[in-house]
């Protein structure tokens, strides 16, 4: 099942033209080759209205993830994780767990970052930093799940279904299984 993706680039800087984005598309660009139709690209200033407005609107509209880089650090404008959960229905802390996870051992800084999951409706919403390079560690680090979340979402049951049963015979076990 194709899914569709938006990426938002949160940046007070780039929104006033002040500097190149390039979070953005490389977000999208990793999006794509991973089978997802990139429907919707935008960038708002670090204003939690602008960014509400912006993922309630892609999420309504039926999206089926949002990625929003930027926004996520400890300057006092960075609102992109109090954004996104005043839009979500619940939250799903294994994204930003494992992304920070996958790095902080490297890099110690990658335990102040913010940024947070969560689903609106059928949409997943990830947060991810604001700069190239962590954009795409980040996302290497979620992309083999995220089709399967947009599956759940979308009540894919039947293939959800199927692809359990196939990991299962591979011998991998998931969370809770008793092997």
């Amino acid at each position: 099942m194709a899914h569709t993706a938006a990426v938002l680039t949160v940046s007070d800087q780039g929104s006033r033209g002040e500097r190149q984005d390039s979070a953005g598309p490389a977000a999208a660009e990793l999006l794509a080759a991973t089978g997802f139709e990139v429907a919707e690209r935008a960038m708002v200033p670090d204003d939690q209205v602008q960014i509400v407005e912006r993922l309630v609107d892609w999420s309504d509209r039926g999206v089926s993830v949002i990625v929003t880089t930027g926004g996520t650090g400890l300057a006092p404008s960075d609102r992109t994780p109090e954004a996104t959960r005043l839009v979500v229905d619940y939250e799903v802390p294994g994204i930003p767990e494992a992304m920070r996870q996958a790095f902080v051992g490297q890099l110690p800084a990658a335990m102040l970052t913010r940024g947070v999951a969560g689903v609106r409706g059928q949409t997943l919403i990830v947060n991810l930093p604001g700069s190239e390079k962590a954009v795409r560690e980040n996302l290497q680090v979620i992309l083999p799940a995220l089709n399967h979340a947009c599956d759940l979402l979308q009540g894919a049951v039947t293939q959800v279904a199927e692809e359990h049963r196939e990991i299962q015979s591979e011998g991998q076990s998931g969370p809770g299984d008793a092997r």
